[in-house]
């Protein structure tokens, strides 16, 4: 099994990826060990001492005036993680809650938050144990961490709560600890308040939707690329020499995606030629690489930010290097939770020009000669309908998802938190939005793959043979009379999801970007 060794200097969206899905182990290396108890060292003479310090023995938040006598502060760490695991309404994914977990423990590791070594070993067991706590949708502002669920995997940590086992059952978090051979961890100063503060919620979340959303775009070339052959289109506009007098890289790329998927293609040109001539086409087959384009440079901006919070230590109070303990704002979620939000505007935006191409597709008076609605007896048979039905019910959802969660804030704990990101918010909509996405591009693939295989007479490009071909061994059907749908448009959802869409093609194209 694959292990990812936990250092100082932060960790990859790659390592993410591999704990939170994969399953990686985790290891904690020997300078991340020798930093933690350097400055772990460097709370307890603060602690010792009778001046006030935030975090270590003080409150916190609007309730930071008070001095926390020494007999206290251990109960003071285990009250802040059980009174602030508030989080209410269902459970959020495994994988979430393992790169959260993971997260927390790259900022501990840094060696800027006091923690205890020897609880930080503990984080890397609880995960490499497969012990998942039970996390819930609300109880995040992006502020101050993502408090809630930050705190019920500290609940974990200290045997309490509810955690999944390895097994996926649901029991008492002790009584998975115990089978594992795991101790519970015992607080001490600033640690409660170490475990909780971070943006280490929607950064994993960020991260594995920059993961997903390389694959998506990379599938909706293909889908676009397609539906230009299936409307008998025309390859010019994919010209190499036309996009770099417009030299933005993401455009550069989609067009070269559809111009390596639509090589030797025997449908594209035909549209002076057809029924219907016209001089050029539509917008959303014209300008596919240029919408496409702008998000493959929206996830470029973001993954630039993403980089960036992997790279941080976010906690606060911090321990810097010169042996001081200061109150930071650090842990605000702006820079997360704008290019959350920007990467849901960029997606439903990508699904609504997936859509205007299925309902061209799908339209006798603009799809060149296709039957209407792609129907095998139009009248008797609705054909895929519906199934543009379902796709623009997705994108209207999407477009309500693209309201940017980060323009709203909502003041808490007694007005000392007056200001708040709204990043995790901003990342679980994205969630909805990336699954509402690969749909989106399914259904377009359902109906141009059908449209291809409508033109009789003319050969496809052997890539998209390679889509169609595999598509069909994958079990989503062609044309024909009308038939239950869903099943056809499930076994459509699963093809571009697993990437094997994009594996199919470029097993004719080599390597698509």
């Amino acid at each position: 099994m694959h292990t990812v060794v936990v250092g100082t200097s932060g960790t990859t969206p790659e390592d993410v990826v591999a704990v939170a899905r994969h399953n990686a182990r985790v290891e904690l290396s020997a300078d991340a060990r020798d930093a933690l108890a350097r400055a772990r060292e460097i709370v307890d003479a603060l602690a010792a001492k009778p001046e006030p310090v935030y975090g270590v023995s003080t409150g916190f938040g609007a309730l930071a005036t008070r001095h926390i006598s020494p007999d206290l502060r251990a109960q003071l760490q285990r009250n802040i993680v059980r009174s602030h695991a508030a989080g209410m309404g269902p459970r959020v994914e495994r994988e979430v809650v393992r790169a959260l977990m993971f997260l927390r423990l790259k900022t501990v590791a840094s060696g800027h938050t006091g923690v205890r070594p020897s609880v930080a070993q503990t984080m890397a067991d609880i995960l490499n144990a497969g012990i998942t706590p039970v996390v819930h949708e609300y109880g995040s502002l992006g502020c101050s961490g993502d408090l809630a669920p930050l705190s019920h995997c500290a609940m974990t940590l200290m045997g309490e709560g509810d955690a999944e086992g390895p097994d996926g059952v649901v029991r008492p978090a002790g009584e998975l600890l115990a089978e594992a051979g795991i101790e519970p961890v015992e607080l001490r100063e600033k640690e409660g308040l170490a475990l909780l503060n971070g943006t280490d919620g929607m950064l994993g979340m960020l991260v594995m939707a920059l993961a997903d959303l390389k694959k998506l775009y990379t599938s909706a070339d293909i889908t676009a690329a397609l539906s230009l052959e299936a409307l008998l289109g025309t390859a010019k506009v994919l010209a190499p020499e036309l996009h770099a007098i417009r030299p933005h890289p993401g455009q550069g790329a989609s067009a070269a995606n559809m111009l390596a998927v639509l090589k030797g293609s025997g449908l594209t040109g035909h549209f002076q030629e057809d029924e219907a001539p016209r001089v050029q086409d539509a917008y959303s087959v014209r300008c596919a690489p240029q919408v496409a384009g702008a998000g493959r440079d929206t996830i470029a901006y973001a993954l630039t930010v993403a980089e960036r919070e992997l790279a941080s230590a976010v906690d606060n109070p911090v321990v810097l290097p010169d042996g001081r303990v200061e109150s930071n704002g650090n842990f605000h979620g702006a820079p997360v939770a704008y290019v959350l939000d920007f990467l849901a505007i960029a997606a439903a935006d990508l699904g609504s020009i997936a859509e205007r191409r299925t309902d061209r597709l799908l339209d006798k008076n603009r799809s060149h000669g296709l039957p209407p609605f792609l129907a095998d007896d139009a009248g008797v048979d609705s054909g895929l309908m519906i199934a543009q039905y379902t796709q623009a019910a997705l994108v209207s959802e999407m477009k309500r998802l693209a309201v940017p969660a980060s323009a709203d804030s909502i003041p808490s704990s007694a007005m000392q938190e007056d200001h708040v990101s709204m990043g995790w918010s901003a990342a679980r909509k994205l969630r909805t939005a990336i699954d509402n996405l690969t749909r989106i591009i399914a259904v377009e693939l359902y109906a141009a793959t059908r449209g291809i295989e409508l033109r009789h007479g003319l050969t496809p490009a052997p890539a998209s043979q390679a889509a169609i071909t595999a598509a069909r061994e994958a079990g989503v059907g062609g044309p024909g009379p009308d038939r239950f749908l869903a099943p056809d448009l499930a076994a459509a959802d699963a093809f571009v999801r697993s990437g094997q869409l994009v594996a199919a093609v470029e097993q004719v194209t080599g390597p698509l970007a």
